[in-house]
């Protein structure tokens, strides 16, 4: 592996040793239901002017404004060969080929890291590269620790022209031109609201120890989405693999950072390697909490969207009308889905007409 550091190098002997030690367990996809409502729902009562007045938090020292070459990066999606995985990434590819050749847009190829293990029915419709996932039971049951896991394989055996990586997840829609965001070697990130270092200090110290600097170091991102240096993303991907597992195997890290801890795991092993994230709040939307699209790049639809035939949101009830990804877990949603009454926001309006868009033009969507 290119320019790795040893604190980083996962081996997959080391993997299969480390599954003996793990218990199964179950990871229920209908628990991705977002928690933190109230701390969401806050949102809804400030002006979403003073929302992006200022998008872009300067956490990273080193970052300049004039750093930006503009340089193309490789879009690289994470995804298995389950049906919920697979029309939620034939919708985002569908929309990657729109945006691409947009002007204002500097994304360059496209790759589907299929971690399944085995190729599938969307080979020839999406380009993808087929990876290992992790040795039985070493995810317990917990899929999304198979990512970090499947960029270590992909950045070892592809072969990528640019010079940097846009991680991104099949829930994600291009919804405008999005540029390369990052600044020569810190990162673009999104920071999310639920993603707390500071207030998880004593959890983070087992990980992020104190003579490598300040919790406050930890950015409240994910992975995704991330627009990175190629070279950053090896000497990260590897550590990001361990501390994953180190803190899926530790039981009180587990339960404090449940479905989320892939993220928190990036954003430590990102901190360990001495990597801050230039924080951009335009980065990404995600209704029904942010009412409007605006100049924003990426609609994420991991929220469901609940409302009467008022259009009030009912949030936690299933609605007159609603929209969710979860209703579609064994099969793709139909086409021309019916669009929200009157009074939704257009965030939501908007999202409906995207998935209606690309549903119509993708042949085949309903043979499966």
């Amino acid at each position: 592996m290119i320019g790795r550091k040893s604190i980083g190098r996962v081996s997959p002997i080391l993997l299969v040793l480390l599954a003996l030690g793990f218990s199964f367990a179950t990871y229920n996809l209908l628990s991705i239901v977002i928690h933190n409502k109230a701390s969401y729902s806050a949102l809804l009562l400030a002006d979403e002017s003073e929302l992006l007045k200022e998008p872009v938090i300067w956490r990273a020292e080193n970052a300049r404004r004039a750093g930006n070459l503009n340089s193309k990066f490789h879009v690289a999606l994470t995804a298995t060969d389950a049906p919920y995985s697979q029309w939620q990434s034939r919708i985002m590819y569908y929309w990657y080929k729109k945006v691409q050749g947009m002007p204002g847009s500097d994304m360059g190829n496209f790759t589907r890291v299929l971690h399944s293990g085995n190729a599938d029915n969307l080979m020839d419709e999406i380009p993808t590269v087929v990876v290992d996932p992790l040795p039985e039971g070493l995810d317990q049951g917990y899929i999304v620790l198979n990512r970090p896991w499947a960029f270590v394989q992909w950045l070892e055996k592809a072969t990528i022209e640019e010079e940097y990586i846009l991680m991104a997840e099949p829930d994600h829609i291009f919804v405008n031109p999005l540029p390369n965001l990052a600044h020569g070697n810190s990162p673009a990130g999104f920071p999310f609201f639920y993603i707390k270092p500071a207030e998880n200090a004593r959890i983070i110290r087992k990980f992020y120890p104190k003579e490598k600097g300040p919790v406050t170091d930890v950015d409240p991102i994910g992975n995704s989405p991330v627009i990175i240096k190629k070279s950053l993303l090896e000497e990260i991907a590897p550590t990001w693999v361990n501390i994953s597992l180190r803190m899926k195997d530790d039981v009180e890290t587990d339960k404090a950072f449940g479905w989320v801890l892939e993220m928190y795991a990036y954003a430590v092993a990102s901190a360990l390697h001495g990597v801050q994230h230039v924080l951009r709040k335009d980065f990404m939307l995600q209704p029904p909490w942010d009412l409007e699209v605006g100049k924003r790049f990426i609609i994420h639809y991991t929220y469901g969207c609940d409302y009467n035939l008022k259009g009030e949101l009912t949030y936690g009830k299933v609605g007159e009308w609603r929209f969710d990804k979860r209703s579609y877990l064994s099969g793709p949603p139909p086409r021309n889905l019916s669009l929200p009454p009157p009074g939704v926001p257009e965030s939501v309006v908007r999202l409906v007409k995207m998935v209606n868009e690309a549903t119509a033009n993708i042949p085949g969507w309903d043979i499966d």
